[in-house]
This record gives structure tokens, C-alpha cells and sequence, in this order.
């Protein structure tokens, strides 16, 4: 049975070389994901950059730790705090204490945001100046790179400041540099700072300083801007290779076992001709995994050595996109092709394990009658697969729903969710297919002319063929619209909430990220007939179960209760009865009974026995909590929410505000509402981008690949159709709009799972008090199956009508 497998090889090229296409490809994205992947759990160690050449630098408390029974849990401050006076007293005995600060400044033909320095901290990076002197005056400034060259004066959101001189750019960040006196003013809190002294005397001098840490070395690092972007990145790499990871390797398997069985079914003939000539199911059987098993091997190493060459412009790709650090590279990993090699080969067995035993245990005459029509297109094992599939489906979103709708909203969940519906809808696809098709096809069927009701009837016949094509669309279209459409839908319901709870007139935010001072706070309330509500961005932190320290977004009310700007979406309570002793929590905390005290840790650290006030509803998952400024240490005013008092006129209030408001931003309510619309991040978007460029570049491959296969496999019957009187092209736009029929399947079914995962967010939106509109994404959705319906016709109709050249009798004579 070797030698007959070898020259079906042979015979049959056209149907394994689309196997060998369809898992080649497949074996390659995995190499990628995987390499990509491997490659992301290693980082060089960074080196630092502000500090580079500073002798010593003291950071004051910016960590809480909270001891457990399973050990100390650690979190980032949102407010930390600055070395205590004491130690900055001792610390100045030892040498000379340089006191830094860092502030964003914007400004007007800047590269991006600058962020504002004082000018004795920059000899430690070191910044060297390149032209010009250093700044004297408050008035004037160095900055870094050649956008600014001195003598021109800058306007700046903290003022109009003179250019007199230009530090080379480092590469980290765009700097500005005041005088020592200047940047004190604009920042007047401080964190860190540089001792020119001793290290061990240093630490000698802090060590009785609760959570001031001595930095040196390459430990220096964390006093830099954002020390943890460079592990955040490989987090976030992490996530979004492990989510394409898993999508890919399911596209890939999901298509080359749909392709490899397809392959499979097409030699039905073949089979009962071999069964007649006295073949046994065992030989038939082992025939057909000899054959897979030498496609396996061969497509699997060709799919490794596409991947080695892939992974490095994905690199590459994700290092401009800004998604990875300037130094991400594809590093030198076996594992990853051991893995893609071996579940490519798994795969293809796999694919032919139930076409082949069916293919066995058929009797030679039964066989030969189902080679022209599928009167059983569905085998009692899909039938239980699907069957069991869809309703793991449908109780894993009850329970969820039931218990933690939350959950739901997650993109872990809305992302993994889709592929079980599509393996469910695609194992039971032959069981619809033929009422679908028909169907579709009812109008263009009773047009004059048979060539609907042909269209209607081989698309109706050929069910497993129809199946096994549709189910690259069925894939293409149900993650197009999940994956976008949930993402959607839940920014959606975020831009609900935001509209729903904002009740001010206007809000204004300021111009730069230090917040509002006194003074403008004063000009704002001064405005007549404004009733203004000054908030705060802060954080707690709660131990919750004893062994998980939650950290929380806060919102902290200046002056009283915010009832008066904001609709809280309120579960129980009263904010009225927030004061200094209680906080407002949400349904998510542990602990959320109005009344029940929790403790807490405030933005800077300090520990706190709060009394539950009133509980919100959980939404989207952004409600945070709400406390009073008191219990906000060092949040400064970010926000102003202003309504205008009864009998007040709209207009001269808004005018008044712009007025006071100096450089901040006034917004009415509805531009606020616009300007807040949640959009879905960088990183999270061009994960998305990835996911969906890699599989539906895949799955738009595996379509023309199929088409090939199905087409080749129908020249006898088109050569009939020649015979019987119609011409070539009569015959091509039979061909061209059975590939239509067959997308339109597809994207019929890809359209269901799609609707059924976004009905499941929008249960869930519900449960959590947020009723928005489920967002679907046509424009997407049309795009992805206009591409579908370009390449099945393409692929169908090109071999159509290259096989159309030869004479129609000598078609219809060839052996299949």
C-alpha cells in the first residue's frame, strides 16, 4: 500500500500540495508565535540613564509592602513619598544634596512633550552643553536636541520662557531645564535626590528613614522615569504573543484538519475503486496515514524554516510599531521548533484519523454510490464533538452570567470565548449547510435560467465540500467580529457610564499633569453664578482574602460630597454621607456592606480604618472608589466640575470660566463626553492588528487553497456541462458564483458566532447596571468578506478556465 500512496502522491499532486500549503503555513505561524514568544521572556538588564554618572541617589518611601502569611506584597505608591527633612539634614552634613524634580512641560513646536528638570541635575546623565550657556534667570531654559535654538523664546503652558541654551539629546526623554529656584516653584515636591558622599556612609545616615532606599550601581535606574516600562513592555509582549500564540494555533489547526479531511473525503472513488479491487479497511487506513504522515513531515520543515525567517521581521514589525523596547530581537530557541514541528505532524494525522476510518469501514458499493453525492455528510462522531462544544458554550456563559458577568468583559475571556463557538458551528456546519444554501439561493434560483437552481443544487449536494470551503469565511468573519466588536461594544458601554454620570455643565482639566493651584482654584470659584467641585486622582490600597493587596483608582472630593456634579451609580447608600472617616467602594471589593469598616492604605502609604458610606455598582470595571481629600495626602487638583447655579446664564458662566481658567482646558458637558470617549489602547490595538493580520491572512490563504482543491476536483463535472451545450463562460460564472454562494455561507455562520459572543457582553454589560448598544463592525465585517469573495472567485475560476482550454470530451474522459 506504500507504492499506492506514493503514486496517489503522484496523481493527485494538486490536492497535497494545498494540504502541504495549508499546514506549512500553519507550522510557520507557530515557529513565530513561539519564538516570539521565547524571545519576550528574556530582557538585558537596563542600565541608567538620567543618573548615570550621579555618585549616590536617596528616593524616599515609593513602595508599599504589606506582610502576609504568604509572604510580603508589594505595591507602587500612587503618591510617594519624599525623604523625610530629618534625613536630609543628616544627609547634607556628609556633602553636597542636589534636590531633584521632574514635571511635563508642553510647548509649542516641541517634539512631543518635554519634561522640565532643574539645571543642576543635569551633569548627571550627563547633559553637556552644546551651544550657549545655562540658565540664570527664571525666565530662561536649556533644552535637549536642535528643535530650539537660543534666543528663541518658547510659549509654554507654564509660560513664555527664552531659549539660551541646547544639551545633546540623550534619546530617553525631551528635556527642559530651569533655573534650581524656577523648577522649585513649579514643582515645589521633591522625592529624590543626589548626595555627592560615601554609599555606606549614606545608608548609615537613612537607615532609621522608614522606606528611603540608597540607589547605586545599576540600582540607580529606578530613580529614572517609568524604571518598570522596560518589564511592562515584556508584559505586555507576553500577553499579546501568548493571545496571538493561541489564536494562531488555533486558526492553524482548526484549518489544516478542515483541509486535511477535505483532502481526504475527495478520494471517496478512489477508495471504493480500492475496496472493489480487494483492499482491506486496515490497508485503506494505513494507506492514508502514510500519506499524511509524508506530507506532515515535509510541510512541517518547511513550515520551521519559514517561521526562522518570519520571526525576525515580526521582531522587527512590533520594534517599530512601539509595542517592543528598541533592543527586542528574536533570540536563538530550540523549543519552538520542536513544538510547531510536532503539532504540525500531530495535526495532520489528526485531520485524516475520522475521514479515514470512515473511508475504511464503507463497503466498495456503498462507497462508489456516495462519490457524487453527501447523503451522509455528518459522521455521529462530529454530530457529538459539535454537540457537546455548543453546550460547553452555552453553560460556561451561563455560570459566568450567573456568578461573574464581570468576567465576561475580560480580554482573555472575549478573546478565547469565539474559538469554541467556531469549532462548535463548524463541526455541525453539514448540518445546516444544505438548508442554508438553499436558502440563499431561493431568489437567484427562480430568476430565468437554470444557473441558479445549478448553483442552488451542487452547493446542496456537495455539502461536505461547501462545509470544508466555508470554513476559512466562518473563521475569517467570527473573529473579525468578535474581536472588534467586543472591543467596541465595551468602549461603548465605558463612554455610557462617562455620560451617564457626569451632571456639571463643564469640566475643566489643567494644562499641565501638576493640577490646579490655589490661586486658579480661587479665579474659578469666583466666577459668578458657578457652583464649582474640585476632584483629585488618587489611590487606596486593600488586603483582601489576606493574601492579595488590590490597589484601587480613587477620586478624592476637596469639598464635600460630589453628589452635586457627578450621578454616582449607587447599589446602596447615600453620598451625602462621605466624610474624612468613610470611603465609597464598589460591588468588586471583598468587603462591601454600607456601614462594615475596611482597611486600607492610602496613595502615600499611610494605613487607615475607613466606614463603607455607600457601595457603587460594579460596570465596566472603572467605577475605583471615592474618598475625601483628606484622604488623598499629595493628590493634587486635577479636575473641576462646574454646574451652573438656577437662574444663571450658561454663556456668561462659560466665558467667566475661560477667563479664570488661564491655560486650562473648558470643556461643556458634551465635549467632555466626546473628549473621554475610551478608545481602545496601543498596545492592545496593534495585539489585536496582530492577531487578526496573522489569521485572516491564514485563513484568506487556506480559502484559495481550498478553492484549488475543490475546483480540480470538479473538471469531469464541468466538461459535462460543456458537453450538454453550455459555453466556457457560462460555465465560469457557474463556477465564480458557486464561490459566491459558498462565502456567503460562511460569512452567514461567522455572522452567528460573532452575534451569539457579543449577545453574551451584552448580557453581562446589563448585569453590571450598563445598558449600551452591542457595537458591531460592519465596515470590518464587509471588508473581510468582500477579501473572501475576491479570492474564492479568483481561485475558482482561474484553474476553472485554465482547464476549460482543452477540448471538453478530453476532460470528461480524464480519470480522477
Amino acid at each position: 500500500m506504500l507504492s499506492v500512496a506514493l503514486r496517489t502522491l503522484r496523481i493527485r499532486w494538486v490536492t497535497f500540495v494545498g494540504s502541504f500549503v495549508a499546514l506549512s503555513l500553519g507550522v510557520a505561524l507557530l515557529a513565530v508565535m513561539g519564538l516570539a514568544l521565547a524571545s519576550s521572556l528574556d530582557a538585558p538588564e537596563r542600565q541608567p540613564e538620567r543618573f548615570a554618572e550621579a555618585p549616590v541617589v536617596v528616593k524616599g518611601q515609593d513602595t508599599l509592602r504589606v506582610p502576609t502569611s504568604s509572604g510580603e506584597r508589594t505595591h507602587r505608591l500612587a503618591h510617594p513619598r519624599p525623604v523625610p527633612a530629618a534625613t536630609v539634614a543628616e544627609l547634607e552634613r556628609l556633602g553636597t544634596v542636589v534636590e531633584d524634580r521632574s514635571f511635563a512641560v508642553r510647548a509649542r513646536g516641541a517634539p512631543g512633550e518635554l519634561v522640565g528638570h532643574p539645571w543642576s541635575t543635569a551633569r548627571f546623565a550627563p547633559y553637556d552643553l552644546t551651544s550657549g550657556r545655562a540658565p540664570r534667570a527664571d525666565g530662561e531654559v536649556v533644552v535637549s536636541g536642535e528643535w530650539a535654538e537660543p534666543g528663541r523664546r518658547v510659549t509654554t503652558g507654564r509660560g513664555s520662557v527664552l531659549v539660551v541654551g541646547t544639551v545633546a539629546d540623550r534619546g530617553f526623554e525631551n528635556a527642559v531645564f530651569f533655573t534650581d529656584a524656577r523648577a522649585a516653584a513649579l514643582s515645589p515636591r521633591s522625592t529624590q535626590l543626589v548626595v555627592d558622599a560615601d554609599a555606606a556612609d549614606v545608608r548609615a545616615a537613612v537607615s532609621g528613614a522608614e522606606g528611603v532606599r540608597v540607589l547605586t550601581g545599576t540600582d540607580r535606574r529606578y530613580a529614572d522615569a517609568d524604571p518598570d516600562r522596560g518589564s511592562e513592555a515584556l508584559t505586555a509582549m507576553n500577553a499579546m504573543f501568548g493571545t496571538a500564540g493561541g489564536v494562531t494555533a488555533f486558526v492553524s489547526v482548526f484549518v489544516v484538519a478542515s483541509t486535511f479531511a477535505f483532502a481526504v473525503a475527495q478520494r471517496r472513488r478512489d477508495f471504493g475503486l480500492l475496496r472493489t479491487a480487494g483492499a482491506t479497511p486496515g490497508q485503506l487506513r494505513r494507506m492514508v496515514f502514510a500519506e499524511a504522515f509524508a506530507v506532515g513531515v515535509l510541510a512541517s520543515a518547511a513550515g520551521c524554516v519559514l517561521g526562522a525567517y518570519g520571526a525576525p521581521r515580526l521582531a522587527d514589525w512590533v520594534v517599530d510599531g512601539g509595542l517592543a523596547p528598541a533592543w527586542f530581537e528574536i533570540g536563538d530557541h530550540g523549543w519552538p521548533y520542536h513544538m510547531a514541528f510536532w503539532t504540525g505532524l500531530l495535526v495532520a494525522l489528526c485531520g485524516v484519523l475520522a475521514a479515514s476510518w470512515r473511508a475504511g469501514r464503507t463497503g466498495p458499493t456503498q462507497a462508489l454510490r456516495e462519490a457524487s453525492v453527501d447523503s451522509r455528510a455528518m459522521t455521529w462522531g462530529s454530530r457529538l464533538f459539535g454537540t457537546a462544544l455548543l453546550l460547553t458554550a452555552a453553560v460556561t456563559l451561563s455560570l459566568a452570567l450567573a456568578t461573574d458577568p464581570g468576567e465576561l468583559l475580560h480580554r482573555k475571556t472575549y478573546v478565547s470565548r469565539p474559538m469554541l463557538l467556531i469549532t462548535a458551528v463548524a463541526l455541525l456546519a453539514p448540518v445546516v449547510v444544505r438548508p442554508l444554501t438553499r436558502l440563499i439561493a431561493w431568489l437567484p434560483a427562480q430568476l430565468p435560467g437554470a444557473g441558479g437552481m445549478l448553483v442552488r443544487e451542487n452547493a446542496a449536494a456537495g455539502v461536505r465540500r461547501t462545509a470544508a470551503i466555508a470554513a476559512p469565511v466562518l473563521v475569517t468573519v467570527a473573529l473579525t467580529g468578535s474581536l472588534l466588536g467586543a472591543t467596541a461594544t465595551l468602549n461603548e458601554a465605558k463612554a455610557t457610564e462617562t455620560r451617564e454620570q457626569t451632571a456639571a455643565d463643564f469640566v475643566i482639566t489643567p494644562a499641565g499633569d501638576d493640577g490646579f493651584d490655589a490661586a486658579t482654584l480661587a479665579k474659578l470659584k469666583a466666577v459668578p453664578g458657578a457652583e464649582v467641585s474640585a476632584t483629585s486622582s488618587s489611590a487606596v490600597y486593600v488586603l483582601e482574602e489576606g493574601v492579595a493587596l488590590i490597589r484601587s483608582d480613587a477620586r478624592a472630593a476637596q469639598a464635600g460630597p460630589p453628589a452635586a456634579a457627578l450621578h454616582l451609580p449607587l447599589a446602596a447608600g447615600r453620598v451625602s454621607d462621605l466624610d474624612d472617616g468613610s470611603i465609597i467602594v464598589n460591588e468588586e471589593w471583598e468587603r462591601h456592606a454600607v456601614g462594615e469598616r475596611v482597611q486600607v492604605w492610602l496613595g502615600d502609604g499611610t494605613k487607615k480604618s475607613l466606614r463603607i458610606a455607600a457601595v457603587m455598582t460594579t460596570g465596566t470595571g472603572d467605577s475605583g472608589v471615592w474618598v475625601t481629600a483628606a484622604n488623598a495626602p499629595g493628590a493634587p487638583v486635577d479636575r473641576v466640575d462646574v454646574s451652573v447655579a438656577a437662574g444663571a446664564d450658561t454663556a456668561a458662566v462659560g466665558a467667566g470660566l475661560r477667563e479664570a481658567a488661564g491655560g486650562a482646558r473648558v470643556f461643556t458637558r458634551d465635549e467632555w463626553v466626546r473628549a473621554s470617549y475610551p478608545e481602545t489602547n496601543r498596545t492592545t490595538r496593534y495585539g489585536f492588528l496582530l492577531v487578526l493580520g496573522i489569521a485572516l491572512l491564514y485563513t484568506g490563504i487556506s480559502l484559495a487553497n481550498t478553492m484549488v482543491m475543490a475546483t480540480s476536483d470538479r473538471i469531469r463535472d464541468l466538461a459535462v456541462l460543456r458537453l450538454a451545450g453550455a459555453t466556457t463562460w457560462q460555465v465560469l460564472r457557474l463556477v465564480g458564483a458557486e464561490a459566491l454562494m459558498v462565502v456567503a455561507v460562511g460569512g452567514v455562520l461567522g455572522l452567528l458566532v460573532a452575534g451569539l459572543n457579543l449577545a453574551g457582553m451584552w448580557s453581562a454589560l446589563g448585569l453590571l447596571s450598563v445598558w449600551s448598544s452591542i457595537e458591531i463592525p460592519w465596515a470590518a465585517l464587509g471588508a473581510a468578506v468582500g477579501a473572501c469573495a475576491v479570492l474564492a472567485v479568483v481561485s475558482s475560476v482561474v484553474p476553472a478556465g485554465l482547464a476549460m482550454r482543452r477540448r471538453a470530451v478530453e476532460l470528461a474522459g480524464m480519470k480522477e
